[in-house]
């Protein structure tokens, strides 16, 4: 079972409070003292009591010691602010440089499209020409790239529908109907109507001698 970190607040009751007080009190002088025998340290502890009673311990002088304190403070703040200082002028010294730097930059896009050429002398004419035709090489280069991938994915979609559409040829082939060799298909008809006695004579005439005629021709 893990326990919470006690939260540290005021000891209500009063007598509880003073005794508490005097035992860290009296703890707290003698780690000042130890501190400043066993390192040779400097050390100046200043206590008020709840009631605003004075208890000190300096190791050497009190006054010595705080006005050590002070000095130090100070040459920190004197420090600290020239160090701020110093970066402010860096910082000036920056923004300028990068103004410089969007300054030539802006005069040479102008150049290059073609405005404030005024100036300029035969030497730069010729470096801004240069430097144009190998912007159109690349701008080709790189153009001719973009139309051979092109390319090469038109013919990529050409082999898939190619063979789509011989997947689907083959499809309709084996649906089709083959004819038969040599034989007539019955599609339906009566068996007397495929029956070689079939009359197929053409005979323009009244009904009456039609009927006359037939017999003869058995």
């Amino acid at each position: 079972m893990v326990r919470g970190k006690t939260q540290m607040r005021r000891i209500e009751n009063a007598t509880s409070r003073q005794v508490t007080f005097s035992k860290r009190r009296n703890g707290l002088l003698k780690k000042a003292f130890e501190l400043s025998v066993l390192c040779d340290a400097e050390v100046a502890l200043i206590i008020f009591s709840p009631r605003g009673k004075l208890y000190e311990f300096a190791s050497s002088s009190m006054q010595a010691t705080i006005e050590r304190y002070r000095r130090h403070t100070k040459d920190n703040q004197i420090n600290n602010k020239s160090v701020i200082e110093q970066n402010m002028q860096h910082l000036k010294h920056e923004t300028a440089n990068m103004m410089k730097k969007i300054e030539l930059l802006e005069v040479s896009k102008r150049k290059l499209l073609g405005e404030g050429l005024g100036a300029c002398s035969i030497e730069e004419l010729q470096q801004i020409e240069q430097q144009l035709e190998r912007s159109v090489s690349s701008i080709r280069a790189r153009k001719t790239q973009v139309f051979k991938e092109q390319i090469e994915q038109l013919k990529e979609k050409e082999k898939v529908l190619a063979a789509e559409n011989a997947r689907l040829c083959e499809k309709c082939g084996a649906q089709s109907v083959q004819p038969l060799n040599g034989q007539r298909e019955n599609l339906g008809y009566p068996e007397s109507c495929l029956s070689s006695d079939v009359e197929t004579d053409l005979f323009i005439g009244p009904p009456e001698r039609r009927a006359k005629r037939l017999p003869a021709q058995n």
